[in-house]
């Protein structure tokens, strides 16, 4: 039986024009689900293609004498083009009614008319369940018709899918109750591969493998005679057109529901590197022969992976949690399963910062922007882990220098040749993250000496922290593209956070010395930039020219592209409230550093973000770069001027708009016990991408599906305070206020997901933890300010519970 899918969000038809919700794997490329019905962006073969679907491609339905496209109505926007309409199948009958319903990966779209006599649910998927990569990396899109005959007569109904042969030497084969598309031509090419199209549990099942061979739109008009003429396709000369055709007969009585379960999947191996020179290949591609393989190999485990993804889903969409930041949180997923990350055959996990149109964006796991996002590490740890391996292991030289752009092949990892200061910072920080989620000691002592010398590159004569006092003052390349030059937050406060994570890991490793040196350097920073960087409302930027390159050490500087006076540097922060300024503060609350700068100071901080950084504000700065938000769109800039001391030429991003240092501000309110100003945001950022204007899963910043959006996973631990330490087996969360009643919290760690309620108790609380999927050892159970029970070690599986009581019972 299917279960019932959960609702986040629906969108009306006049709110579905810029939906496209990737129905893809991680690292497998994707097709996506359009407002209406329709699949577009069909980036299967290994390179973005946003607009892109092949020609005749679409589903139709034969309901009675109507014949219909599974799709929704046209919005009048996109009537016009050179030759009429520019839209795939435009010139398709479909549905008068359409609306769109999510949560993502759960896309649905409802489709009636009141000339057919059935309406329609679509269904559309790709399996999602946190720790579980291999399930969550399927190339199949799954597509379920649900059709209801409302008539008060027996209706003989057909669904067909129709799949245009984009290869360079197209064959298609029938398989069974489906259809293997191989595209042909150059056999270590990067669009050599195959597409299949099945239709599951069916008895009435015909195939076409082409369509007619004649002009002037024949062969549409030769395949929607044949649909309407009673329902079955007759095949077509091998020679004709290369689109294939499934459909599926079967009476329904009145009011009898039927589901018609298609599977899209596709197989092509030839990945090639940043550069698109040397074939790298793909890690998916390694366990199916071809697409076809993959419906044979998927079908079977199908209802157990629906139910799995309905399960994760479920649960946080059920759980006590404001529903902008579930939403926030689950849209943004869609990042890893889209062009913007892949995996290679030996496993390792890749990304680009982004997505343009037709290519890539920014290349090579970029250490300063994947800092940001915390989506990765909290569901699918393997991956976090497989990032920090590639850091440590292969962008960073003997002399700790990290690159923090990672070249491929391998053998040329280091050859970009630039440390960023904030990116190489974070690294150390998601370096002692990885290791406390999944309490993996062998993973830390592996990459502890290249950690240890990517903190002491640091201290090189003309480095970052030269004089060594905890304080960043030299070129310090980072996320905004440019140096910045002398101390300022946002690059100080991740470099604090290094010291601080650095600390934890030597002291764990025995290697007091150098934690002892990581503890007096962080104490003297963190007492100077309180000290003289902050204003009273902010932390701002003491901005120290070098002078001349000769002061700045080789491999901090990326040519070209920052300041061209070092006597006097353009391209500065200087007194600008910045919005990101305590990210690596935040960061270190989330994974359990503890404070770094005064607390106060981080509060009045946060406030003064919300407050001079509303972009909608009287006296909001010209922008001369970007545009993610416009007119009287709400949302924070990346920086203001509040005091009107603005250097002539600021740091090229100032007045954009960043989804990502959105969510970093929402995290530290958040923090700062500021739920309401946090929650806000979140929603206003949402509003932008109410489907009409943007598309709701796909937060641009330098290309789609930007990396750094993805830190709104971390608006869930902020608020919950969840923590967690595989190392003792210790799970943490915030006391919740229980005036109301119970409450549940959706928690994950990388390696397992489930719930914690909290209820109050005659003894104080009491907490009930169920592991939804995965493993967690859980040896302490910890509620903040509340109290902590100790149990024997236990190790819960999926659907399991661990109950206790704060004030002394234990564990049961």
């Amino acid at each position: 039986m299917t279960p019932e899918w959960p609702v986040l969000r629906r969108y009306d038809a006049d709110h579905s024009l810029r939906i496209a919700l990737p129905l893809g794997g991680i690292g497998t490329g994707t097709v996506s689900l359009g407002g209406r019905g329709d699949l577009r962006d069909w980036e299967l073969r290994n390179q973005p293609a946003k607009g892109f679907a092949p020609r005749d491609s679409f589903f139709a339905i034969r309901a009675g004498d109507a014949v219909r496209a599974l799709e929704g109505p046209i919005d009048p926007v996109l009537y016009e083009g050179w030759e009429g309409a520019a839209v795939p199948n435009h010139s398709l009958p479909r549905f008068a009614r359409s609306q769109f319903l999510a949560a993502y990966p759960l896309g649905q779209v409802l489709l009636d008319d009141p000339a057919v006599p059935v309406t329609v649910r679509l269904q559309a998927f790709n399996p999602l369940v946190p720790a579980d990569v291999e399930a969550s990396s399927l190339p199949v899109a799954v597509l379920r018709y649900a059709v209801t005959n409302l008539s008060d007569e027996a209706q003989q109904i057909t669904v067909a899918g129709s799949v245009r042969n984009p290869g360079d030497d197209p064959r298609n084969e029938r398989r069974d109750d489906g259809v293997l598309l191989r595209s042909g031509g150059d056999v270590e090419g990067e669009r050599w591969g195959s597409i299949a199209l099945a239709v599951l549990d069916e008895d009435d099942v015909t195939v076409r493998t082409t369509w007619a061979g004649s002009s002037w739109g024949g062969p549409l008009l030769d395949f929607w005679d044949d649909l309407a003429a009673d329902g079955r396709l007759d095949e077509r000369p091998a020679d004709g057109e290369p689109v294939a055709s499934v459909a599926a007969l079967r009476t329904l009585g009145p009011g009898e529901t039927h589901a018609f379960t298609f599977l899209l999947t596709w197989h092509f191996p030839n990945r090639l590197d940043w550069r698109g020179e040397t074939v790298i290949g793909n890690h998916y591609t390694q366990a199916y022969g071809d697409a076809w393989d993959a419906v044979t190999a998927i079908a079977p485990r199908l209802a157990g992976l629906e139910e799995r993804t309905v399960a994760f889903v479920g649960a946080l969409t059920g759980s006590d949690l404001p529903a902008p930041l579930v939403e926030a949180a689950l849209a943004n997923v869609s990042t890893l399963r889209s062009p913007t990350c892949f995996r290679t055959p030996d496993g390792r996990f890749y990304g680009w910062e982004g997505c343009h149109d037709d290519s890539g964006s920014c290349y090579g796991n970029c250490t300063h922007v994947w800092n940001y996002e915390h989506t990765t590490p909290y569901l699918f740890g393997e991956l976090a882990r497989s990032m920090r391996e590639l850091e440590f292991r292969h962008a960073t030289g003997a002399d700790g220098h990290m690159s923090f752009r990672l070249e491929l092949p391998l053998d040329r990892s280091r050859e970009h040749g630039v440390a960023a200061a904030d990116g190489q910072m974070g690294c150390l920080v998601k370096l002692h993250r990885e290791w406390r989620l999944s309490g993996d000691d062998d993973l830390l002592r592996s990459l502890w000496p290249a950690a240890r010398r990517a903190l002491e590159f640091a201290w090189i004569p003309g480095g970052w922290d030269a004089d060594r006092d905890g304080v960043m003052e030299g070129s310090q390349h980072n996320t905004m593209d440019v140096e910045y030059f002398g101390p300022n937050p946002q690059v100080g406060g991740w470099y604090l956070a290094a010291l601080r994570a650095a600390e934890e890991m030597a002291r764990h490793l025995g290697d007091d010395e150098f934690a002892a040196t990581c503890a007096d350097l962080f104490a003297r920073g963190s007492a100077w930039i309180d000290d003289h960087l902050f204003n009273g409302e902010y932390y701002r930027h003491e901005i120290r020219p070098p002078g001349s390159e000769d002061a700045i050490a080789p491999g901090l500087r990326l040519p070209g592209i920052g300041a061209r006076d070092l006597t006097a540097p353009e391209l500065q922060i200087g007194d600008g409230c910045l919005t990101d300024q305590l990210v690596g503060q935040h960061a270190a609350r989330l994974t359990g550093l503890g404070d770094l700068l005064d607390d106060a100071h981080v509060r009045t901080t946060m406030r003064s973000i919300v407050r001079h950084n509303d972009r909608t504000a009287p006296g909001a700065p010209f922008n001369p770069k970007r545009s993610y938000a416009l007119a009287g769109e709400p949302g924070l800039l990346v920086a203001s001027y509040p005091h009107g001391n603005r250097p002539q030429r600021p740091f090229p991003y100032f007045a954009e708009v960043w989804t990502g240092l959105e969510y970093t501000a929402a995290i530290g309110l958040l923090q700062a016990g500021l739920t309401d100003a946090a929650v806000g945001i979140v929603e206003a950022v949402r509003s932008r991408f109410d489907g009409r204007r943007r598309n709701p899963f796909d937060e641009a910043e330098c290309g789609h599906h930007y990396v750094r959006a993805m830190a709104a996973w971390g608006t869930i631990p902020a608020l919950t305070g969840f923590g967690y330490d595989g190392v003792s087996g210790t799970l943490r969360f915030a006391a919740a206020d229980l005036a109301a009643g119970p409450v549940t919290w959706f928690w994950a760690s990388g390696d397992a997901w489930g719930t914690a309620t909290q209820a109050a108790s005659g003894d104080g609380v009491r907490v009930r933890v169920t592991v939804g999927g995965g493993r967690l050892r859980l040896d302490t159970l910890a509620i903040d300010g509340v109290g902590a029970t100790a149990g024997a070690g236990r190790v819960l599986s999926t659907g399991e519970s661990a109950d206790a009581t704060m004030g002394g019972r234990r564990m049961s």
